[in-house]
């Protein structure tokens, strides 16, 4: 095969197209996009016998006729790029269908293998196909597969291959269309041919076709070759036209399909494909499971279900590596601290690009094990349902069924991205529906408003987690259906088109397939939060960082402390403390087992022994070694049950005012916990532990460092409050106060608008640079829960906003991109902003009042 070939991989949407690429080259591929077009493009390398093979994966399509994107990328890849062989992956189950693809391939004299794909599935619906027959009739190497097992897989590449090989060209396919076309062709065929008249890129005769079909890219084409000759078979083809219009009341692409498909079928009765007697009479086995999954009133109801498993598994499962993945983050703020000196680089490392980008990458895992599961219902053909059933309720809100995938790949089973889902309009032929679809996609809960809603959803409803973020996925799609139908009432007016859809057999997914989809999703989002979250959280850390305070403030609170530090360094337990902390760091930096390591852990127990002496180092000790008790303490459900239980209601009664009735009976509720919780070993530990804290916390030392700690927490706080950010969350106090966000949440928002993962990112550097305690190991949610500024009722508006607020920045300019109007934009960025505030103000001030 020349170096310059490739194979081309084409087929309809749920072909097995996909699977079959995925097989033949596994991680071994890439996906970016078409020069100039937004359409994604795979490309991978497939071994043949020690060879390498270059593949492409043209989009999924079921005609060459360039009515939407993925038609014409397919079709220039095919005229303009010239692979040396096409595997044309073909549905046997649907045989006659698929072959309208091949046709038209074969028309265009591309050399085509035939990939007869899903035999598996033909033979249990009673179909049976004589391979060596079709081969006979149709000129071309066919061959039986099941992608999905990689059953014949290799013998249609290495057939593809030797086409590709091969120097004899692949004569095009000419179909007679009757006596009116074929005169009219033949005409036609000849001008071009004559004045060379795209003929480089195309055979004459298909040229002559295109202009018959009104194929306005061909047509394009050949305006800019040669006005005159483009002229002249648009005449040619517009008297044709007028003449089928006259006599038969029909047009000539009508036509052209229907002796296509004729073509076909007369290929397919001389003895290519045969059924058993009792096929037409049997109820295949996916319409039965159909009758269920797509029944007007249980449909919606299962799929309900479906996604509150899908958030429970994800939830319950997801939460163990979460835990790994944030200690892992914890780690290395400890390492990159204890290592750095104090200073703006340490500052933008720890508090910009851990608790920032870390804070987003925390929630892989979630984000992966969710990916997963929707690759499990899109290759099952689960989805494709979703999209039918909901058809109906579409239509009533003004858009087209097709508008559902858009929706979906958005979020709508969520973990999606409005960027593709955006994109995925041009299937959409009515601008209008595909305008509102456009529109109101970014509704849906795509991925990168998943770690927010995780966050907050695991802090304020721990025993409703999979029932809240079901939720939330509905209330986007409420959301999205009642803009739409407004749009469509009074910006966006115009009639409603009909919606046609393949529906596939449902099938067992692969678990390489499912893995490479998962994987794809997976690294994209794993890749925004390593280059445009990371550029994003240093710009905010720098605008939560700069301007510093002035010298004069920052005097004031060296001048609060500075008496206080003094006090404290006349106790002998201050400088015992700084010496272990000291030589414990030493310790690490040696590392066990060189000889330096022994006489260092000498002087530390020495140090220990005396800080032992005095009273507060003896508390310490006893408080850890009762801590080591605890730790070795036999599993108990009992007390596990009650501590859940009194954190619980702890966290509840500093979100509601003191004295009230609600605080006074969780009050109650917490001293009988409490004392149920005493009765066991962990928890009589517990009270000990706690009196000899208490006990520390009173010593004169310990009170001075926290007041100490208090005042810098107190200074670190004006300093994030007066920076560039703070000043903007500030500004912004007044009007997000109804719906309960202080400035904080307003700068974590403001970033959100470039990319909804920043929520959680900026949110994390503002806890970090809002306090100075450097043992403070706590997390952002953590954090949160520990803060009395928030509480259930703007935890739910900030849920809600989130969902509802403006567009990423990306998802803008492909609205932009895709709408052709500047308008769009600030009419999606302004609007949806609007919309999610007068939500958030509603649903907080409600939860207030109940």
């Amino acid at each position: 095969m020349a170096a310059d070939k490739f194979i081309a991989i084409a087929g309809n949407p749920n072909s097995g197209k996909t699977t079959a690429f995925n097989w033949y080259t596994g991680a071994r591929q890439h996906v970016g996009n078409y020069p100039g077009i937004t359409v994604e493009q795979k490309k991978g390398t497939a071994n043949l016998d020690g060879r390498n093979v270059q593949l492409v994966d043209l989009p999924g399509t079921y005609s060459l006729t360039a009515y939407s994107l993925e038609e014409v990328v397919a079709r220039r890849v095919l005229a303009e790029e010239k692979p040396g062989a096409v595997i044309d992956v073909i549905n046997a189950a649907v045989l006659e269908r698929n072959l309208y693809l091949t046709v038209q391939m074969l028309e265009m004299g591309v050399p085509v293998v035939l990939a007869l794909n899903m035999m598996d599935e033909a033979e249990a619906q009673g179909m049976k196909i004589d391979v060596k027959r079709l081969k006979e009739l149709m000129g071309l190497t066919a061959v039986p597969t099941v992608a999905r097992s990689g059953q014949g897989l290799q013998e249609v590449l290495a057939a593809a291959v030797a086409l590709s090989d091969s120097s004899s060209e692949c004569r095009p396919l000419e179909i007679s269309y009757g006596p009116d076309i074929d005169e009219a062709l033949k005409t036609m065929s000849a001008e071009a041919e004559s004045a060379n008249f795209l003929t480089g890129k195309y055979p004459a005769r298909w040229v002559a076709l295109k202009y018959l079909e009104d194929d306005e890219e061909v047509m394009k084409q050949g305006r800019t070759v040669s006005e005159s000759v483009h002229n002249s078979l648009n005449a040619t083809a517009g008297k044709l036209a007028a003449h089928l219009k006259s006599t038969l009341n029909t047009y000539p692409e009508a036509i052209i399909a229907d002796y296509r498909y004729g073509y076909i079928s007369s290929i397919l009765r001389q003895g290519v494909l045969k059924e058993k007697d009792d096929t037409r009479n049997r109820i295949a086995y996916s319409d039965k499971i159909d009758k269920v999954l797509t029944n007007t009133f249980l449909g919606p109801l299962i799929l309900a279900l479906v996604l509150y498993g899908m958030y429970h598994v994800t939830i319950s499962i997801g939460e163990y590596p979460l835990g790994w993945v944030e200690e892992a983050f914890d780690w290395l703020k400890d390492v990159v601290g204890d290592t750095m000196q104090d200073g703006l680089l340490k500052s933008m490392l720890t508090a910009g690009i851990i608790a920032g980008v870390g804070g987003v990458l925390t929630f892989v895992p979630l984000i992966m094990l969710m990916f997963l599961l929707i690759s499990i219902l899109e290759d099952s053909g689960y989805m494709a349902r979703v999209a039918y059933m909901l058809d109906r309720v579409f239509r009533f809100f003004g858009l087209h069924g097709a508008s559902i995938m858009p929706f979906i790949i958005s979020g709508g089973i969520a973990g999606g991205c409005a960027v593709p889902g955006v994109m995925a309009t041009r299937t959409l032929r009515s601008p209008r529906e595909r305008l509102a679809t456009m529109l109101t996609a970014p509704f849906m809960a795509c991925g990168a408003k998943m770690p927010v809603f995780l966050l907050f959803v695991t802090i304020f409803f721990e025993d409703n987690k999979a029932l809240i973020m079901s939720g939330l996925t509905i209330f986007g799609w409420v959301s999205a259906l009642l803009v739409a139908r407004l749009l469509r009432s009074t910006v966006i007016k115009g009639p409603s088109t009909p919606f046609v859809m393949e529906l596939p057999p449902y099938r067992m997914p692969t678990i390489s397939g499912v893995l490479i989809h998962t994987w794809e999703r997976t690294w994209q989002y794993i890749k925004k939060a390593g280059t445009i979250i990371l550029a994003i959280s240093i710009l905010l850390w720098a605008a939560m960082a700069f301007p510093e305070l002035p010298e004069e403030v920052q005097e004031t609170f060296t001048s609060r402390t500075a008496p206080l530090e003094e006090q404290l360094s006349a106790f002998p337990y201050k400088e015992l403390a700084d010496e272990r902390k000291s030589l414990e760091e030493e310790l690490e930096g040696v590392g066990e087992g060189k000889p330096e390591a022994a006489a260092i852990q000498a002087r530390l127990d020495a140090v220990n022994e005396k800080l032992e002496k005095l009273p507060a180092g003896k508390l310490e000790a006893e408080i850890e070694e009762l801590e080591g008790q605890l730790e070795e303490l036999p599993e108990d459900p009992v007390a596990d049950e009650l501590r859940i239980r009194i954190a619980k209601l702890e966290t509840a009664m500093v979100r509601l005012p003191a004295g009230s009735a609600g605080a006074k009976a969780l009050e109650e509720q917490l001293e009988a916990a409490q004392t149920e919780f005493r009765k066991t070993p962990a928890g009589s530990l517990g009270v000990i532990i706690a009196e000899k804290r208490e006990a520390l916390d009173a010593l004169p030392e310990k009170q001075l460092e926290a007041r100490i700690a208090e005042i810098e927490n107190e200074q670190a706080g004006k300093a994030l409050r007066q920076s560039y950010a703070g000043r903007i969350g500030s500004f912004l106090e007044p009007i997000t106060a109804p719906a309960g966000f202080d400035w904080r949440t307003n700068i974590a928002l403001v970033g959100g608008i470039a990319a909804k993962e920043v929520v959680i990112s900026t949110l994390g550097t503002a806890y970090a640079l809002g306090e100075i305690d450097e043992d403070n190991e706590a997390t952002l949610a953590e954090r949160i829960r520990a803060d009395k500024n928030w509480t259930t009722a703007n935890a739910v508006a900030l849920l809600l906003f989130t969902l509802l607020y403006s567009p990423c920045f990306v998802t803008l300019v492909v609205i932009k991109q895709e709408s052709g109007k500047w308008r769009w934009l600030f009419f999606s960025l302004f609007f949806n902003l609007l919309l999610a505030y007068g939500v958030a103000v509603a649903a907080n001030q409600l939860i207030l009042r109940l």
